[in-house]
């Protein structure tokens, strides 16, 4: 059996490699620790496919980052969000290694960037250094793994990309993670499509029950069926030293033998990451927080993870005639499941129809759209919807209700609010806030141009005006006014502001700027006192906090070190 599995690997990786002639001994392990996985390459996220490997990190941060090989960095990105701290080396023959969520960087590309961070009194900070600036040899120690940005815990976000950037699963270039298990399958269901399409009778989405088989495949039960039909698949991937729930290599399906759909997540653009709403069923998603994966292509479905489709993935289920509909699904070692539908061609006189959701207010998708009323205005460009839709609007007084998040929404829309009934000076505090389940404002980007507010969105939901008249807090964590601090290694202060959030913040010592680092998960600013420019005994601090609405907060404060 383990001749078997290792021989049917070794053919499996050969197929995903060879097509695109990649080096499978090039790019080292960046951690040098046994590998365990927290995401897979293509794992479906919110509104994006994941672009590389998380590799864990064993629930800490510090571990020793390396140089998957030689190059030199050729971008340094520093952000509150997002990937946090990023390295970039760009490599001889062409590709790109990404290096995400670090804590701090080796000691002469930490002095690099931390002067020009002092010389933009930023910490927020892009910077390209040219091919001589920051060169790098194969395995040398370039920064330590952290949990900076957006990161839900301590990992390494690690990517390979090729010439023209587009992300390409590392698994592909020979970098090994142990996995005998095959992927879990939790959810099956069928679409009809076509308005004479129908599955038992009904033309609405059905979930089919699963039964598993001795061989470890699953069966669904029958199904009487007529017309297009497609079919869609919640799974997940676990490898050998981890339980997260991962995505899989690759989905195919077969009707009676011929194949009529396959997804490959070897590579994609991120030019085209948000379309993969378009893979999910996302009213599904938004509603159950489960991804369905459909094994059909809707029309303005540009996605390039796709192999060879028929039909766009529907099967054409006719009268009287059986069919045997089968979905492999495949990670990366070549475990597989495998799911078969029997289906019998029996047409419905009468069948249960779709729900009727028209309503007054209809968006062509290829066409730009204008809705208004009691001084509130929606703009949504063409081609912001992926097919024409019928929304659930309601205006209200200084409120509207878009519809529910359960159609994507791929370019902003904007939404707009009169104000001219507001002094100037009371429209400071005021801003356009998204109501969250709850009911309460979350603060969504406001531009104000004189008597007309306007934001732009990707979410549909329920939009108000909100006026925050609170300025932020600012509490210092690891000292008090007047203490002797010789003994700290960093200074530490807590902000926060509870409604329209932090927008900018500046710390000084004794008049001159000093480098604080923002987590915003934390709320949390830190000074390291290493950068050496702290030096008297006596020192003043002062910390401005300003919200985004423009409440401002200045806190000061002395201390003392020797």
């Amino acid at each position: 059996m383990r001749s078997v599995f290792t021989a049917v690997f070794l053919v499996f990786s050969f197929v995903s490699t060879a097509q695109y002639n990649l080096p499978e001994d090039y790019f080292d392990d960046p951690l040098q620790v046994p590998l365990a996985l927290a995401g897979t390459f293509g794992e479906l996220r919110s509104n994006h496919f994941h672009s590389g490997l998380d590799l864990k990190t064993q629930q800490r941060e510090g571990l020793p980052i390396h140089s998957s090989a030689e190059g030199f960095i050729s971008r340094i990105n520093i952000s509150h969000y997002g990937y946090g701290k990023a390295l970039y080396v760009q490599h001889p023959n062409g590709f790109t290694t990404v290096y995400a969520h670090l804590k701090n960087f080796s000691p002469r590309i930490e002095k690099y960037i931390k002067d020009l961070q002092y010389k933009k009194e930023s910490y927020e900070i892009e910077v390209f250094p040219s091919a001589e600036e920051l060169p790098v040899e194969r395995g040398e120690l370039i920064a330590s793994s952290g949990n900076t940005g957006g990161s839900g815990g301590p990992h390494l976000h690690f990517e390979i990309r090729d010439e023209q950037q587009r992300p390409m699963n590392p698994l592909m270039f020979g970098i090994e993670i142990k996995d005998t298990r095959a992927p879990l399958v939790d959810g099956f269901y069928v679409y009809p499509q076509g308005e004479d399409a129908h599955v038992n009778g009904s033309a609405k989405r059905q979930k089919l029950r699963l039964i598993p088989q001795n061989d470890g495949s699953y069966k669904t039960e029958e199904i009487n069926a007529c017309g297009d039909i497609g079919f869609g698949v919640s799974t997940i991937d676990q490898q050998d030293a981890a339980y997260n729930r991962n995505g899989v290599f690759r989905i195919e399906a077969s009707a009676n033998g011929d194949k009529i759909f396959q997804a490959n997540f070897e590579k994609f653009s991120f030019a085209e990451t948000r379309h993969l709403n378009q893979l999910i069923d996302y009213g599904y998603y938004t509603e159950n927080n489960r991804r369905i994966q459909k094994l059909f292509i809707e029309p303005s479905n540009p996605l390039s993870i796709y192999g060879p489709v028929k039909n766009e993935g529907y099967l054409h289920v006719k009268d009287s005639l059986s069919y045997d509909y089968v979905v492999r699904i495949t990670d990366f070692s070549g475990n597989e499941r495998i799911v078969r539908v029997p289906i019998e061609g029996k047409f419905a006189e009468n069948i249960t129809p779709k729900e009727d959701k028209s309503t007054q207010y209809f968006v062509p998708a290829n066409e730009p759209t204008l809705f208004e009323d009691k001084g509130i205005d929606v703009y949504i460009p063409k081609n912001s919807l992926y097919k024409d839709t019928h929304l659930d609007v309601t205006f209200e007084d200084e409120k509207i209700k878009l519809h529910e998040d359960i159609i994507p929404i791929h370019s902003s829309i904007t939404i707009g609010f009169d104000v001219s009934k507001y002094k100037p000076e009371d429209r400071e505090q005021l801003f356009i806030a998204e109501l969250n389940k709850w009911g309460k404002p979350n603060y969504s980007t406001t531009y104000k141009d004189g008597d007309r507010f306007t934001t732009k969105t990707r979410t549909f939901g329920t939009y108000t005006l909100a006026s925050d008249l609170k300025a932020p807090t600012v509490t210092p964590v690891n000292f008090r006014d007047g203490q002797w601090i010789s003994n700290n290694k960093d200074l530490k202060v807590k902000i926060s502001d509870d409604l329209s959030g932090i927008k900018s913040y500046r710390a000084t010592v004794n008049g001159k700027f000093i480098l604080m680092e923002y987590e915003y998960k934390q709320n949390l600013l830190t000074h390291d006192f290493s950068d050496g420019v702290v030096n008297e005994t006596e020192n003043h601090l002062k910390i401005e906090v300003v919200d985004n609405v423009g409440n401002t907060t200045i806190f000061e404060s002395t201390f003392f070190r020797k």
